[in-house]
């Protein structure tokens, strides 16, 4: 199988991959920042390239079988800075990949959406993907568009998919300290002896999964299209709190904590229903929070 990787630069895509080279696939990666070939699985190829530019998309497509779609030009807290940027870099960039996968007879994709902010403030927990969609910023909004310009392209041209939403990913190799990702934001601090940052007073929860976990799915649902959504998470919420008492028993530290006003876009507290990912993919996560903290520690002292 050839498989094309918008976004095989980053931290999940990078992870991907090595697990689909592993398998004996070719990959074909997309992505702005060039990488060191050396670095890459023999039969990876890595193509330098702006997402919003459609020719450059259209020519990495040719002779695809499968894609990934793991690109964001945005994250939550930044997408409501400038929503239209966020639309036209995002929205209007995958809709025009959708069309160019049609017009080179690819027609199927594996979307990476997002399980944290698709939901919005949840009725119940854990979310299963019947819940309603009321996303309270730009980036959870254009996600659901992506999701259901799928829908609209397998009804009209027979493009396959299976949207993924993701809870929030970590693991050894996590690298946007401070940006994206608290679990390796923290660790981050620990190694470094810094205080930490956290809006409003830790309690907020979320559904962390270790990378390991998110990539044997992952690889499972490039396989065989459902044209289905499913939750990719732990299923089990985790506040901010407990990340900080689990990280201090790890690394034995004690961390300097900055408490800073909550922000109107944070969920309170979200986790995610897995059990449709589990029956589809005979799939689970095999990787406890404190086990994925521990190994990612470990990768942290000996890499950075």
């Amino acid at each position: 199988m050839n498989y094309l990787v918008l976004g095989g630069n980053g931290f999940i895509g990078m992870h991907l991959v090595k697990a689909l080279c592993n398998e004996g696939h070719d990959v074909r990666m997309f992505g702005r920042r060039p990488v060191d070939s050396e670095s890459l699985p023999e039969n990876a190829k890595y193509i330098t390239g702006d997402f919003t530019d459609t020719p450059a998309v259209a020519q990495a497509l040719v002779g695809v079988d499968v894609v990934y779609h793991l690109i964001s030009t945005t994250i939550p807290s930044s997408s409501n800075l400038d929503m239209v940027a966020d639309i036209q870099a995002n929205l209007v960039s995958t809709v025009r990949l959708l069309q160019a996968m049609v017009d080179a007879g690819v027609n199927k994709i594996v979307f990476f959406s997002s399980g944290g902010t698709v939901y919005g403030n949840p009725d119940s927990n854990p979310i299963q993907e019947s819940h309603p969609l009321n996303p309270i910023c730009s980036y959870g909004v254009v996600k659901v568009a992506i999701e259901k310009y799928l829908f609209l392209f397998k009804q009209l041209h027979g493009v396959e998919y299976n949207i993924l939403r993701v809870s929030n990913p970590y693991g050894p190799n996590q690298q946007r300290f401070g940006v994206q990702g608290v679990i390796p934001t923290f660790l981050l601090k620990a190694l470094k002896n810094e205080p930490i940052s956290i809006w409003g007073d830790g309690s907020i929860e979320r559904d962390y999964i270790y990378i390991n976990d998110l990539i044997h799915v992952s690889v499972s649902a490039g396989k065989v299209m459902h044209n289905e959504i499913y939750n990719i998470s732990s299923g089990i919420p985790v506040s901010i709190n407990q990340i900080i008492e689990v990280i201090e028993s790890i690394t034995n530290k004690k961390l300097m904590i900055n408490k800073l006003p909550p922000r109107n876009f944070d969920v309170q507290s979200i986790a995610l229903d897995n059990s449709k990912a589990q029956r589809h993919f005979d799939w689970s996560p095999a990787y406890a929070l404190r086990e994925g903290v521990s190994v990612s520690w470990d990768w942290l002292k000996n890499n950075y």
